[in-house]
């Protein structure tokens, strides 16, 4: 990655950082059991993590997510890409349906990404067409291909990935050459995909085999090609000598 765009990531971290001490000082919420209970240094850092967590959202991640995918040559990278198409009654009744029957578990097989985009691919188009509006996290296009990425937090909700699900099918179906892709940028149960351990969602996808789900190393690395998931952390590393020293002088 060239140090143009490291600098540029460095910069939303650090700004990251700023922002939540910049909140920190503002009037605390009115918690009388928790300091009660708790000693004001674990108040403190109970406020800072908060905080923190405000400011290192989505919004961020899209930000860096962005600038990796640039410096690894795409082209046309946007964040909160807006697709408009049609597609016929009969493929949109059958959308639905089959995210019912995964959500209810009546379905008799678990979820298999390319199974599940075969039987929904199966369906003749029938019916009048239906306006469709898909909103991706974010989009860019590398080798002629379109790339469509749902972004979510590392521990999802059951609608969350339903509706991620859901319009990663109607992009298939309207463009079948593009690729999609849900993506988790860490996995909070270690480096292996298959340590993936968070079971709300997993109904609607296999977390451990489909290969549209990118968790970690392959979220990372198919944005911004082989190597980004560790220059990211580099980057983190680098910066943290500065903020880590920054926090550390912060007094509750």
């Amino acid at each position: 990655m060239q140090d143009i765009y490291k600098r540029q990531i460095e910069a939303l971290f650090r700004d990251c950082i700023n922002r939540t001490i910049e909140r920190l000082d503002n009037i605390d919420t009115h918690r009388p059991f928790h300091a009660a209970l708790l000693s004001p240094e674990a108040l403190f850092w109970s406020r800072f993590e908060r905080s923190f967590s405000t400011s290192f959202g989505q919004v961020v991640i899209e930000k860096v997510s962005k600038i990796a995918a640039i410096a690894g040559g795409a082209t046309q990278v946007t964040t909160q890409k807006q697709t408009h198409f049609k597609l016929r009654e009969s493929q949109v009744t059958k959308i639905e349906s089959h995210l019912a029957n995964l959500r209810s578990g009546t379905r008799n097989a678990p979820p298999k990404w390319d199974d599940d985009l075969k039987l929904i691919r199966s369906v003749p188009a029938s019916g009048p067409e239906h306006d469709v509006r898909v909103v991706s996290d974010l989009f860019w296009v590398k080798d002629d291909i379109n790339h469509y990425m749902s972004i979510k937090t590392v521990k999802p909700n059951i609608d969350q990935t339903a509706e991620a699900k859901r319009d990663l099918l109607k992009l298939k179906l309207n463009d079948p050459n593009c690729a999609v892709f849900y993506g988790l940028y860490y996995n909070p149960y270690g480096e292996n995909k298959l340590q993936y351990a968070w079971s709300p969602p997993k109904g609607i996808f296999n977390f451990q085999t489909d290969q549209v789900v990118l968790i970690g190393r392959e979220y990372w690395d198919t944005i911004g090609g082989t190597g980004t998931y560790d220059t990211v952390l580099e980057i983190s590393n680098s910066c943290g000598e500065e903020t880590r020293a920054q926090v550390g002088r912060l007094s509750f």
